[in-house]
């Protein structure tokens, strides 16, 4: 099978590599093409690739910047794409910041202004896919995972799914705290609701038993995982629930916020920082060039969520390992391909299965997560096969939570008409209404902050929306 994937030079392209060389993923793929923009960072990535210790069989490699050229005959598509790159990044961060709103690359302001500027990009990425390779799967990458997969759901319809390591890493992370063995693609007895980086673990059996309220009764457990020391153990009991990491901005908005600003230089000033010097090396450092991409790596990890910990607190050593995005995409590729299920935590539509009607009447779509449209892009458990994901039903959200999610699917709609109807009110509306902004003021400051920034931005409204 043929592998396309659409940001080729981006930095964590040689754990999908790895992954697909040895251990259950190899053999999946006979030919990885990787399309770029930008011919040196494919140099770069490549010579990582080539100096990678593994086996001696290695897996042909074809870059290219010929997007057309790249899609045709392809059966799987991977993207991760960064309009802007790193500097797009900096900016999206510094502008919420300097407006005393929380910088963060995907949730909040930071988040909408990244959607904006993706969104048109991936568009025409799935339209090139619907003319040279119809039959393709897309699995998506690109953040805001959940708000641009559900930008591309009218064009590609099932044949786009979005993912993310952060869900399916908490419910690891849980389980092993837990004492739990969860058996590799089965997600029997999980429960999980949300949208991208806003989802809430809130059960987790073992032997038809539900653990989870006697994890969060106790301190130490907690302690020994990441989502367990974001958050204090009395509050936690109290919600009945374990929080995805992203949810730290909005329980600790103020804490967060203030920590970011206390660190003198955002997430994005410090990767971009990084990247400026690291590519150029990685291009001319030959055999050496996986040991130069490996520090980096590591050194990436270990500024991961830095805002919510201790300075001499650090990450744990299986999140430092790498490992998570690849390895869901890959899970999903390979039942997608039709070698057998998988039950991951994807983003996809919120529509669970119909029941069997009584008569040959079109039933009617049930939302898996009640309370959110059945047609909305959510994240939740999904059994994987040929035919695409299928959401598992899950308990409704209680009334606070569920807010939450209607709020922010509600931005999230708003930010994909902004760039499809070229509407600047519903981009507006849209930084508004974010719960870590609540306020038309503020709301405007920042739209016109950021169009400053990206000048694109101010020629994508058309009409009286300007």
């Amino acid at each position: 099978m043929r592998l396309l994937i659409v940001g080729g030079g981006g930095f964590r392209v040689p754990l999908i590599y790895r992954a697909l060389a040895s251990g259950p993923f190899s053999g999946l793929v006979s030919e990885l093409v990787l399309y770029d923009v930008d011919l040196s960072r494919l140099a770069a990535v490549t010579a990582v690739l080539r100096s990678m210790p593994g086996p001696s069989t290695r897996l042909p490699v074809h870059p290219t910047t010929n997007l057309a050229e790249a899609l045709s005959g392809t059966r799987m598509v991977f993207a991760a794409i960064r309009p802007g790159g790193t500097a797009g990044r900096m900016a999206d961060e510094t502008v919420a910041r300097d407006l005393g709103v929380l910088g963060q690359e995907t949730t909040g302001a930071g988040g909408i202004s990244y959607a904006l500027r993706t969104i048109p990009h991936m568009l025409d990425l799935a339209r090139l896919m619907k003319e040279h390779c119809p039959d393709a799967w897309l699995i998506n990458f690109t953040n805001p995972a959940g708000m641009v997969t559900e930008a591309l759901v009218p064009v590609l319809g099932r044949r786009v799914i979005g993912i993310c390591d952060s869900a399916g890493g908490l419910v690891q992370r849980a389980a092993r705290a837990a004492g739990v063995r969860l058996p590799e693609g089965k997600l029997d007895g999980v429960g999980y609701y949300g949208l991208n980086h806003l989802g809430w673990l809130y059960r987790l059996e073992s032997g038809g038993r539900d653990v989870l309220p006697a994890l969060l009764s106790d301190p130490v457990a907690l302690q020994s995982f990441e989502e367990g020391r974001l958050f204090p153990q009395p509050f936690l009991e109290s919600l009945g629930a374990l929080p995805n990491e992203y949810l730290y901005y909005f329980y600790e908005h103020d804490k967060a916020r203030n920590a970011m600003r206390a660190m003198g230089q955002t997430r994005g000033e410090s990767i971009h920082s990084q990247q400026q010097e690291l590519y150029p090396r990685l291009a001319a450092a030959g055999s050496a060039a996986f040991g130069l991409w490996e520090a980096a790596r590591r050194s990436r990890e270990e500024g991961y969520l830095a805002e919510a910990r201790g300075k001499d607190e650090r990450r744990d050593e299986d999140d430092l390992a790498g490992g998570g995005y690849e390895r869901v995409a890959l899970a999903a590729m390979r039942a997608l391909s039709g070698s057998g299920e998988a039950q991951l935590i994807l983003n996809t539509r919120n529509t669970a299965a119909p029941a069997r009607p009584a008569t040959t009447a079109p039933a009617t779509p049930q939302a898996a997560i009640p309370g959110l449209p059945a047609d909305a892009v959510v994240e939740l458990p999904c059994t994987v096969t040929a035919d695409g994901a299928l959401p598992l039903p899950q308990e409704g959200p209680p009334a606070e939570r569920l807010t939450l999610l209607q709020q922010v699917k509600d931005v999230e709609r708003l930010t994909v008409r902004a760039v499809t109807e070229g509407s600047r009110d519903a981009a507006l509306q849209a930084f508004a209404r974010h719960p870590l902004v609540a306020s038309e003021e503020l709301g405007a400051s920042l739209l016109a902050g950021y169009e400053q920034a990206f000048p694109a931005l101010g020629k994508m409204w058309r009409g009286s929306g300007r």
